[in-house]
């Protein structure tokens, strides 16, 4: 075996990201050395590599299920958007420039050469790479700049197949629509259909297969059926009405069951959240429940209330006033119910603020929850991080991806927390992402909040998040094993696009 394969989508949140890592994941268990691979990424959730390189979250967990090691090949090109208009473009890593969507198209040129320079190396060292397309493929306003789509799949002569979410409605329209909007030479890689998160019987689809088949002549190459519960590592803000679901509830993957009452967790949804994933270890923990919330009745039944990290920390601050979550926010702290910020959620609960980089405000007062002030740098700060936590003793791991720089005053209530943050009382701050990651760690410190709020609470003894996250690879891989045509994907990744496959002019039949 050997070559590659795009797995592009009918739109963004087809389901792109987890069908390439249940590729990844089928393939490694066959004993393919396989790789993921996203030209151009736009995302608010990232991590950092061994070698202290930025990529997307989704790209982490497509390597997870690989089973190999992160890279900045395999997403060389990230996109952070810091409002509506611009973004930090991210390139082999690290931040090079802040661009609008004009701005960008200058780019586009030289970060090619990048993206199939990176492509090509992948290609070198691994026996398969499947590739997640970005959107739709069939963006024609884009279309003579792409680089992540046709154009990528054009330049390395990539078979592509095309993902698109029946539980939205109008799969059929989007496959074929998504296709005739193609030119030929593009048309000629678009090699077969999947269709994903189908719920109910999948008999009652027969005659629409039978039919798009005939219509555009390529194989629908399986129907993925809807499993809750298995949407980790979401990328971006359209994933994140199924991460309000709440904890455990409906996961298949076994987790372990806590015992007491249930613990609530309200997560504050900035207009700018990112790493949002820093929960998910929470989420698995069975008795525990996570809310977004963005009023301030949604923080009034929460046993901790979340401020994450951002893009934007000043702007988000500013939203949080305006919203009339920071009052509530010093409530809680008065009457010692507990809050933890997170990187930039953390650097919000400080007293000062001082930005010249993202937002230009200059000096800014923080919450002042917290004896902490923050001075963003032009260098990001980027890396992972081990330690033994301040607070208890245990060991703990993490990454950091900031501007801010902090500096924490004298206080005489103040504790630190994990291994470079400060508590006071019940609110506590950390830089770390991943820190609740930690499985002894996250226990003591729900344990923690729990007695502070009066809940009769205790964590499964036993959850291993990452046992956790393997064992939601592995369903992913299931997915793929039992519901797709194997066979047909290791033709496409053996041999390439079929050559004869029709064309489908606009408007037809």
């Amino acid at each position: 075996m050997g070559g590659g394969l795009l797995v592009a989508g009918t739109a963004s949140d087809a389901g792109k990201s987890v069908l390439t890592a249940g590729i990844c994941r089928w393939l490694a268990r066959e004993g393919v050395r396989v790789a993921p691979f996203k030209a151009q990424n736009m995302a608010l959730n990232s991590t950092v590599t061994a070698d202290g390189a930025e990529i997307g979250r989704a790209q982490a967990m497509q390597a997870a299920a690989a089973g190999v090691e992160p890279e900045a090949a395999m997403n060389p090109v990230l996109l952070k958007p810091g409002s509506d208009r611009s973004s930090q473009l991210v390139v082999l890593g690290r931040p090079v420039a802040e661009v609008d969507a004009l701005g960008y198209r200058p780019h586009k040129k030289a970060l090619a050469a990048v993206v199939l320079d990176c492509l090509d190396d992948l290609r070198s060292r691994f026996d398969a790479v499947i590739c997640e397309g970005a959107g739709s493929p069939a963006e024609i306003n884009l279309r003579d700049t792409d680089i992540a789509n046709m154009g990528l799949a054009r330049a390395a002569n990539l078979p592509v197949i095309v993902v698109g979410d029946i539980d939205k409605g109008g799969v059929f329209a989007a496959l074929f629509g998504t296709l005739a909007l193609l030119d030929p030479a593009d048309q000629a890689l678009i090699s077969g259909f999947v269709i994903n998160r189908f719920r109910g019987d999948p008999r009652l689809l027969d005659p629409g297969l039978r039919q798009i088949e005939r219509l555009t002549g390529r194989r629908v190459h399986g129907v993925v059926p809807f499993r809750p519960g298995l949407w980790l590592d979401v990328e971006d803000s359209l994933d994140l009405a199924r991460y309000a679901d709440g904890g455990a509830d409906g996961d298949p993957t076994g987790a372990p069951a806590g015992s007491g009452e249930t613990l609530r967790v309200a997560v504050i949804r900035l207009p700018r959240l990112s790493n949002v994933t820093d929960l998910d270890a929470v989420r698995a923990e069975p008795g525990v429940v996570v809310r977004l919330a963005t009023r301030p009745d949604d923080l009034a039944d929460a046993d901790l209330v979340v401020l994450p990290g951002t893009r934007a920390t000043v702007s988000d601050l500013a939203w949080l006033r305006r919203r009339g979550l920071a009052g509530v926010l010093a409530a809680r702290a008065a009457a010692g119910r507990p809050i933890l910020g997170i990187c930039g959620g953390y650097q919000m609960l400080g007293t000062r603020i001082t930005d010249e980089v993202e937002s230009g405000a200059g000096e800014v007062e923080g919450l002042g929850l917290l004896p902490v002030t923050t001075a963003f740098d032009p260098a990001k700060l980027l890396g992972r991080r081990h330690a033994t936590s301040a607070d208890g003793g245990h060991p703990i791991s993490g990454y950091e991806i900031r501007h801010g720089r902090l500096t924490v005053a004298e206080h005489p209530h103040a504790a630190p927390f994990a291994a470079d943050g400060v508590r006071v009382g019940a609110v506590a701050g950390t830089s770390w992402h991943g820190l609740l990651e930690n499985d002894a760690f996250r226990r003591a410190y729900l344990t923690s909040v729990a007695s502070a709020a009066g809940r009769a609470f205790t964590p499964g003894p036993d959850t291993c998040f990452a046992d956790v996250r393997a064992r939601r690879l592995d369903a992913l891989g299931d997915l793929v094993a039992d519901h797709l045509d194997t066979s047909a994907l290791r033709h496409l990744l053996d041999h390439g696009a079929p050559a004869d496959l029709p064309f489908v002019p606009p408007g037809a039949p």
